[in-house]
């Protein structure tokens, strides 16, 4: 993916880091679409960064997908670039069903089926552009479980491999897939994750995903170095000391 000249579509990015990572697209000479579920953020944000485009839509539910897709390729015919960044993280304890189920659910339906919809909202455009990336979100917990987030944790492994396999299926086209592997990062994905001193600075993480895609524009995988930790245990036979660490050190580990 080349740095510049994009036309980039980034739902589930009102805040954190998909809003960061809008708001530094924009400024290296790209059109930016912001998408989310809550039309006031959106208004601010249009409001805020004059230029960058907002589309209200709600990647938990199919339609919203569909009527947002047809809205942004109405108004922006040359998309080349859609980044999956909706999801949402949970604190579930599985010792009862009654106390996870109904999170479980929502996590995979935000983190792995919104993905999935998205991307099948959009396929067929971004076949037809001469040069075009999906950007996929999946963690350094794909890699490494944090033991209070079960449901992320399975989701962006799926996300990983799902990465993976699309990759192999796109070969073909001028689709690239580009897999952004985030470590924990000071957004408010969980309670408290601000503030945490385990978590990487936002802005830090953006200027490091930037630099890289700058550098690396055939990447499979956006790999800042904080969450190498997680992402190579297994590679580096160290994985129980991983796994240990991760769930004694922090609780917000992303």
């Amino acid at each position: 993916m080349q740095i510049s000249g994009n036309t980039i579509f980034i739902p589930g990015s009102t805040s954190g880091i998909g809003l960061a990572l809008a708001i530094e697209l924009q400024a290296r000479g790209n059109t930016v679409i912001v998408g989310g579920r809550r039309a006031e953020l959106l208004e601010r944000i249009a409001a805020e960064h004059p230029g960058i485009d907002t589309v209200q839509i709600d990647t938990t539910y199919p339609a919203g997908i569909e009527a947002a897709a047809k809205e942004v390729l109405a108004k922006h015919p040359d998309l080349n670039v859609l980044v999956t960044m909706a999801g949402i993280m949970r604190v579930e304890d599985w010792h009862q069903p009654e106390s996870f189920l109904a999170s479980a659910e929502s996590v995979i339906t935000s983190n792995l089926l919104g993905p999935i919809r998205l991307i099948a909202a959009f396929i067929r455009h971004l076949r037809a552009q001469p040069d075009a990336t999906i950007i996929t979100v999946s963690s350094g917990l794909a890699f490494t479980p944090l033991k209070i987030t079960p449901s992320y944790n399975a989701a962006k492994a799926a996300i990983h491999m799902l990465s993976e396999s699309i990759r192999l299926q796109l070969a073909d086209t001028s689709v690239k897939i580009v897999e952004l592997v985030p470590p924990s990062v000071r957004t408010a994905l969980l309670p408290g994750q601000e503030e945490s001193e385990f978590a990487m600075p936002l802005d830090e993480f953006v200027a490091e995903v930037v630099a890289l895609l700058e550098a690396q524009p055939d990447a499979k995988e956006i790999q800042v170095e904080r969450v190498k930790f997680l992402r190579y245990g297994e590679a580096r036979g160290d994985y129980d000391q991983v796994v240990a660490t991760l769930n004694t050190s922090d609780p917000h580990g992303k």
